[in-house]
């Protein structure tokens, strides 16, 4: 299974070529990294062995690209020195819990997978990914982006990708793509949301909240409550993001756009879980979390298939509360996707 699933990274390419275009040398250096972790990736090592319960393992690459790195702690140790490794070994306990605690799935591939992560990989590595085995984390330029550790939904949204790579394992191209990664900032936003104890009103629905660097004008890398709001910035420049099918992407770059036409499905997720109100994770988290592992979703699923099979999932988890599926079915019309 590993050496069919993608590389995902959480910075999208259009963000790291503007950067690259103006001349930022750490934005060079980590497309020409992120390309060869793709071209690599048929060779990637296969996911640790499988235990129940959780088990974490971090490693230190030492600002180098050989993986997975000097082990610096493990499951049940005390804290350490570096807060790189701690931020990171903190992330991967709070996905675990809300996919363990929230929806019964013991770690991402449902058998007891061993979380592992690499932190400070390469130098200045603008970006943090999920290689079909395990997370890796850059520390970032300082400049333009922080530490990749810091941000709790960057690692519940990349861990995430493991859950689709070991369920639906939808297609990361166009619709599908989108779709592989919106899911992954749900399940990102629902993993900060559980940790802080949030209902749907009070959340910052931010993906990578706290990632950008002091000076650069934005909030985030996405947006689901407002997508195409998250950043406007000279060397950013301004959030692509579209919330509705009438502003659809068509492209050929970042996978037919994957990073940028999740915007739509994710605002769907946005509207469904406040319009339902409460704790997101309760109700519109089940559904998607249903509607992901219930094994009727294909590869290749679109926007209108997967909202169909959002609705089914709602019918069946809710069968006496026809007001949720309607719910749903309304979510998905005030983004211009209609369920049918």
């Amino acid at each position: 299974m590993t050496a069919a699933v993608p590389i995902c990274a959480i910075v999208p390419p259009y963000v790291l070529d503007r950067l690259a275009e103006a001349g930022h040398e750490p934005a060079v250096h980590s497309l020409a990294l992120d390309a060869a972790h793709r071209a690599a990736r048929l060779t990637a090592p296969p996911p640790a062995a499988a235990d129940p319960g959780l088990s974490r393992v971090i490693a230190d690459a030492g600002h180098g690209r050989h993986l997975p790195g000097r082990t610096v702690r493990t499951e049940g140790r005390a804290p350490v020195a570096d807060p790189s490794v701690n931020h990171a070994y903190d992330g991967l306990g709070a996905t675990f819990a809300l996919y363990s605690e929230i929806f019964g799935r013991d770690s991402i591939d449902g058998r007891g997978l061993r979380l592992d992560a690499s932190v400070h990989y390469g130098r200045n590595y603008d970006n943090a990914f999920w290689n079909g085995s395990q997370m890796v984390f850059g520390d970032g330029d300082g400049r333009i982006f922080g530490d990749f550790t810091t941000c709790i939904d960057v690692i519940g949204h990349e861990l995430t990708h493991g859950v689709t790579q070991f369920t639906a394992g939808l297609d990361y191209q166009d619709q599908p793509g989108a779709l592989n990664e919106s899911v992954s900032d749900v399940f990102g936003s629902l993993v900060k949301q559980y940790a802080l104890h949030q209902d749907a009103a009070g959340a910052d629905w931010l993906i990578g909240a706290g990632l950008l660097a002091p000076g650069v004008q934005g909030v985030a890398l996405r947006s689901m409550k407002a997508p195409g709001t998250a950043y406007d910035d000279p060397q950013l420049g301004k959030d692509p993001q579209p919330a509705h099918m009438r502003d659809y992407v068509d492209t050929t770059e970042d996978n037919g756009g994957v990073h940028i036409n999740s915007g739509i499905p994710n605002h769907a997720f946005y509207l469904l879980a406040t319009a339902l109100g409460g704790r997101s994770w309760e109700r519109a988290g089940r559904i998607w979390y249903d509607t992901l592992t219930g094994g009727g979703l294909p590869a290749d699923a679109d926007f209108t298939a997967f909202a169909r099979a959002t609705v089914a999932a709602a019918k069946a988890r809710y069968p006496g509360q026809s007001s949720v599926a309607d719910t749903v079915t309304a979510s998905w019309a005030q983004v211009g996707v209609s369920p049918g």
